[in-house]
């Protein structure tokens, strides 16, 4: 598989594989093709996972720290603190909580979970408006200097945030939603990382699945379905959006390849520092997306996109978590 650099030396695999929607229970059914999932992932030359312990909580980062162990030396494995999440029970309180005792807590559970004695990057998962960015980014320096860290990441931060964060200790990664549907960070966040030297991961780079096609207006999600609270998803939305998915899949017919290709062959496209973060439960699926990296779209392909500019119905979260968004 093609690598890339973010910043600050972090060189991974073109593209990385998230595991928030598997292993959030203990008694997950297919507990271990998950875990034969991301191992055959490694052997496939996918070097990157991302986990979290609010994913479960806890329960995520076990399952990945159990599918790596093995192979720890080949990859490089990303996790986030933020939330306020009891260290010793588990129980998530629904706020964010980054003050620097806390982090440090976050992080000795994150390395006992994921079996290591190193997180390669340690992202914070959301911006803690009531602690200073210069502390938290002071405290992961400290971890860095203690070897427990390798490399500085931000989640959904804006371009304040970033630049606060980036003068204490560099960054080498935001984390933050970008693709076909979600266009916003071109206008500042782009920029801003391209001239301090930082990577981008973009997640949801498939829309939540609504970029792969095989979503429209009748799909009856599960009631457990997150995408359910999201507006972009509901009826009349997703039948207003399934113009961008037609333009895309005919985009795909001219190289041979799906809508989903297509969408992360266009995020690959846009900067040698973007490696797109996906999640699957399915192989198929998994070897559908990397086949990503052999899509070359042609500048009329890239035209089209921009030419057609095809406004999108429906905000990418609920009011109370866009809250938390570009602080």
């Amino acid at each position: 598989m093609q690598t890339r650099k973010l910043g600050q030396g972090l060189e991974v695999s073109a593209l990385s594989l998230g595991a928030m929607g598997y292993g959030t229970a203990r008694d997950l059914p297919d507990r271990a093709d998950m875990i034969s999932l991301i191992r055959t992932a490694v052997d496939r030359g996918m070097n990157f996972f991302d986990t979290a312990e609010v994913y479960g909580p806890f329960t995520n980062e076990e399952m990945v720290g159990e599918a790596l162990q093995p192979l720890r030396r080949h990859v490089k494995i990303a996790t986030k603190f933020g939330w306020d999440v009891d260290p010793a029970t588990g129980v998530n309180h629904g706020g964010v909580n980054s003050k620097p005792d806390h982090v440090r807590r976050a992080v000795e559970g994150s390395l006992r979970r994921l079996r290591t004695d190193h997180i390669d990057l340690l992202y914070q998962h959301r911006v803690d408006p009531d602690v200073p960015m210069e502390d938290v980014a002071g405290v992961v320096r400290d971890l860095i200097a203690e070897g427990k860290v390798r490399w500085f990441g931000l989640s959904e931060a804006g371009a304040g945030s970033i630049r606060r964060a980036h003068a204490i200790q560099p960054v080498a990664a935001l984390q933050s939603e970008y693709s076909l549907w979600t266009r916003e960070p071109e206008a500042e966040i782009i920029p801003t990382l391209e001239e301090l030297g930082i990577g981008l991961v973009p997640f949801s780079p498939l829309g939540k699945g609504f970029l792969t096609g095989k979503i429209d207006s009748a799909t009856e999600l599960d009631k457990s379905d997150m995408r359910n609270s999201i507006p972009r998803f509901a009826p009349e939305a997703r039948q207003a959006n399934q113009k961008l998915v037609e333009l895309i899949r005919r985009i795909g017919e001219k190289h041979g390849a799906t809508p989903a290709q297509v969408a992360l062959a266009w995020l690959l496209a846009r900067k040698p520092w973007i490696v797109p973060l996906f999640g699957t439960r399915k192989l198929e699926r998994f070897d559908e997306n990397i086949g990503s990296l052999t899509v070359r779209l042609a500048a009329e392909d890239f035209k089209e996109i921009e030419t057609a500019n095809i406004g999108i119905l429906g905000a990418r979260y609920p009011d109370e978590h866009m809250s938390r968004v570009g602080l």
